[in-house]
């Protein structure tokens, strides 16, 4: 297997477009792993991502009859940009279908590269029907962009040149995971070459892809994804990909959004560029294995895999960058409703800095403070200060991997409203497009009434919103059949600690 994209991957054509980015060193990341970290930098491609190489060494090996009828692509971002760029370059006919929920910024992108932009659906999947339907009609080329032999060897590309920048022994590469065509093209070209070297797979948390299919040794199509890190954001990895991957992948880490933020620090504090979610994932899960493994002075690869991101992305990477590299804790914590407790509890945190401390009054008995504790030591630290202060008397639940927490509850805290009956609570995710939130309200008004509400964007396609709603326990299972006929992401948070705590 690997031999035979070994040739394909040595005959691509890619610099008519794409350039030889460089393997940098990360002094300040390596200095703390305790092993050299080298981040091969695809996001200083012309359209920051590695997306252009397999999009262009396809087209290019198209015949004379198939340019003449044009390309056409399915995508949200980078493999857009990608197809639109080679397609121009060859001065072929380029659409691309983008779903309608796509940020305006990579719309305006596509046809700034000469492509048509259709917009079409809600989601990828619906893009890449409304394509492969236009390719039938029209009589275009469509251009995939992981699941064709083409555009693995072009991603390859990548590989060929880490081992030629990089002549000395290498532990392990570590490669982002959408689709699977850059980690096929990678690992069949390093393992065809030296075997002894590693190639691991990494993804979200929320977007186990091939992680899932070589656990069952088929290909599994999820339910749903994240679409934190939106560039690997596919429900089922691809055919050829998956061929590939179960011969020449040696494993794939899952990581959190939380290390995903962190990762991008990382890269921006030795770089002072900026990753998307998706090109972090590499060093995001470099970091984890190191930590599992416990290695030392291993030369590692990680592939920052493009640099598409959002600027009102930001704010939410830096609020979660500390909580990702485990310096910062965010505890719910029951002090007494009486003058100096405040005092006291900062007493019982000691020196440590106070990120953040959201209180209102509730009752004359007790009071529940969100509170966000810097941290120095990491997990050892985080579990020391819990120690401290339940010697203390406090009762503290410990929130730093509780998501509505994160995401909802610190903005909230205290929204109590007194009397409300039957309350639900649901969080969900909003495809960011006009009028789907006036058509949930619209819905819901009619069958129950809100109670809670709070909307949360951070750049992304979808935005997260936490509903409360009063519903009699008898309509509880005429509830969930209208949330399933909605259609929206959602998960019940009505037991979560934290709405009890601040909010109910």
């Amino acid at each position: 297997m690997p031999k035979k994209y070994l040739e394909k991957i040595l005959k691509a054509r890619v610099y008519d477009v794409a350039i030889e980015t460089p393997l940098d060193s990360m002094p300040g990341l390596s200095k703390r792993l305790a092993n050299p970290v080298l981040l091969k930098r695809e996001d200083l491609q012309p359209v920051f991502s590695f997306k252009l190489r397999g999009a262009y060494n396809k087209i290019v090996h198209l015949s004379e009859e198939q340019r003449a009828k044009g390309v056409i692509a399915a995508s949200a971002g980078n493999h857009a940009q990608g197809v639109a760029l080679a397609a121009r370059r060859l001065g072929i006919q380029s659409m691309i279908v983008m779903p309608r929920t796509t940020p305006g910024i990579k719309v305006e992108s596509v046809r700034a590269l000469g492509a048509k932009a259709v917009l079409h659906g809600d989601t990828y999947d619906d893009a890449y029907e409304r394509a492969v339907a236009l390719a039938e009609e029209k009589g275009m080329v469509f251009i995939h962009p992981y699941d064709d032999p083409e555009v693995i060897a072009g991603q390859g590309t990548v590989a060929m040149e880490i081992l030629r920048q990089h002549e000395a022994p290498l532990h392990a590469i570590f490669v982002p995971v959408g689709g699977g065509g850059l980690i096929a093209g990678v690992s069949s070209f390093v393992k065809a070459l030296y075997p002894e070297v590693k190639i691991i797979g990494v993804e979200p948390e929320d977007a186990p892809t091939l992680q899932r299919a070589l656990q069952r040794n088929k290909r599994v199509l999820l339910d749903q994804v994240g679409i934190f890190a939106d560039g690997v954001a596919v429900r089922q990895i691809g055919k050829e990909p998956f061929r590939v991957a179960r011969q020449c992948v040696d494993e794939v880490i899952l990581v959190s959004t939380d290390e995903i933020c962190a990762a991008i620090k990382d890269i921006f504090d030795d770089t002072r560029s900026i990753a998307e979610p998706a090109g972090a994932l590499g060093i995001a899960g470099l970091k984890r294995y190191v930590e599992r493994e416990g290695i030392r002075n291993q030369s590692l690869v990680a592939i920052d895999s493009g640099a598409n991101m959002n600027f009102d992305r930001l704010r939410h990477v830096a609020e979660r960058a500390e909580l990702g590299e485990r310096n910062e804790a965010i505890l719910a914590v029951t002090i007494p409703e009486r003058p100096g407790s405040f005092r006291a509890f900062c007493q019982a945190i000691g020196s440590r800095s106070i990120t953040e401390f959201n209180y209102r009054y509730s009752d004359s008995g007790a009071a529940h403070v969100f509170s966000g504790i810097q941290l120095r030591g990491g997990e050892p630290e985080r579990q020391e200060i819990l120690a401290r202060l339940r010697e203390d008397g406090y009762p503290v639940i410990d929130l730093t991997d509780n998501e509505v927490a994160k995401l909802h509850i610190r903005h909230m805290v205290g929204g109590r409203a007194a009397g409300v009956e039957h309350e639900v609570v649901y969080r969900f995710e909003f495809p960011e497009r006009p009028g789907a939130l006036l058509k949930f309200l619209t819905s819901m008004g009619q069958r129950w009434n809100i109670s809670l509400f709070h909307y949360r964007n951070h750049g992304a396609a979808y935005g997260r919103v936490l509903v409360g709603m009063q519903v009699p326990p008898a309509d509880r299972r005429r509830l969930e059949g209208y949330l399933k006929e909605l259609g929206y992401p959602f998960t019940e948070e009505t037991a979560n600690p934290v709405y009890s705590l601040f909010l109910r």
